[in-house]
């Protein structure tokens, strides 16, 4: 495992993407996008995920240079086509469009269908909440989970975002982990991965990475998992009129189209309250929710977001570290494509 900075794993992801087709403003935000993943600590979601991507653009799976369109806007509520595009530059455009029609109407909602994986669902909810609104982000997923009381995979890891102004930002995946964490110890060799990720193919509790590989993931909390991957699957495909559940492709199976929707809800705390009280009152419902003693075992209270911006800061001084098994898959396609790797840290 070696180290990297963030603005050189940026511009090797850019040029990467470039020598794929990729327009350069779409190849920037999808590169900055996976490397901000990366920097919290989400690896499942960083640069591990840029070696399926191009596979998608070189098989045909996904449209390099696809950049959707509006199908309907009325009011505050807005449609999109994603056209097979990459799913960042989908997401780009969607957050663009929520922020406008929140600013007009106190509220905007955009969902899109026809898209692809868009990386960390927190990069585009903090993209609202940076604009001094609150962001709420959904899509759902392939099916790689059963539902609660079932043994073959109906849902999604179908994630649920929510930031704000202020020291909070919430990202889940509505399993027990990110299906992406079971990919990552695969990828890099891990043989056994922790009880309660992860399901064989019979349904059966597994911690063998290989099964859990050819398996499911463990819905989040039994049946309240399986009823908040329904939720975001509701607000994004069945309202928006896109695929759902077997319609859905893989991120890891060559020859079907990805086909997810997502959901980008704005809401301007402004027609409430200023941003700026707003602020100070997320700062001290933060406090006192810390405030709290810790229980034994445990030094401190964390709250939502904590953790990542720790690593945040950490990576930010001592670089990026990508795993064996990712860099050698990237340092493959960056031969194939001539394109210059980055110095290590």
């Amino acid at each position: 495992m070696a180290n990297f900075s963030a603005s050189d794993l940026t511009l090797f992801s850019e040029q990467i993407l470039r020598a794929l087709g990729v327009a350069e403003a779409k190849a920037r935000l999808t590169a900055a996008a996976l490397v901000a993943a990366s920097l919290r600590g989400v690896d499942s979601h960083g640069m591990q995920l840029l070696p399926f991507y191009v596979e998608q653009i070189e098989s045909g799976d996904m449209d390099a240079v696809a950049d959707g369109h509006v199908v309907s806007e009325s009011g505050c509520c807005l449609l999109f086509d994603g056209e097979n595009g990459i799913g960042q530059g989908v997401a780009g455009v969607c957050c663009e469009h929520a922020i406008r029609l929140a600013r007009q109407y106190g509220a905007g909602v955009v969902v899109a269908r026809e898209s692809n994986h868009f990386g960390a669902a927190a990069y585009w909810a903090q993209k609202i909440s940076a604009a001094g609104q609150i962001g709420i982000v959904t899509c759902n997923a392939s099916s790689l989970v059963p539902p609660w009381q079932g043994r073959e995979p109906r849902l999604g890891t179908n994630p649920i975002c929510m930031s704000v102004p202020g020291p909070w930002l919430l990202d889940m995946a509505t399993t027990t982990v990110a299906a992406g964490k079971v990919f990552k110890a695969r990828i890099n060799g891990q043989p056994t991965i922790p009880h309660g990720w992860a399901l064989d193919s019979s349904g059966v509790p597994t911690n063998d990475t290989e099964e859990a590989w050819k398996g499911m993931l463990m819905p989040l909390g039994g049946y309240k998992g399986t009823g908040l991957a329904m939720l975001a699957d509701i607000l994004s495909a069945v309202l928006g009129g896109g695929a759902m559940g077997k319609e859905i492709g893989s991120l890891r199976v060559r020859g079907r189209r990805l086909r997810v929707s997502q959901t980008f809800l704005a809401i301007d705390i402004s027609r409430f309250i200023p941003v700026e009280e707003f602020r100070a009152r997320m700062e001290q419902r933060v406090a006192e929710v810390k405030s709290a003693a810790p229980a034994p075992g445990y030094d401190e209270v964390l709250v939502a977001g904590d953790p990542e911006w720790r690593t945040e800061r950490e990576r930010e001084r001592h670089g990026i570290p990508v795993h064996d098994g990712t860099w050698e898959r990237l340092l493959q396609i960056a031969e194939r494509l001539s394109v210059p790797v980055p110095v290590r840290c």
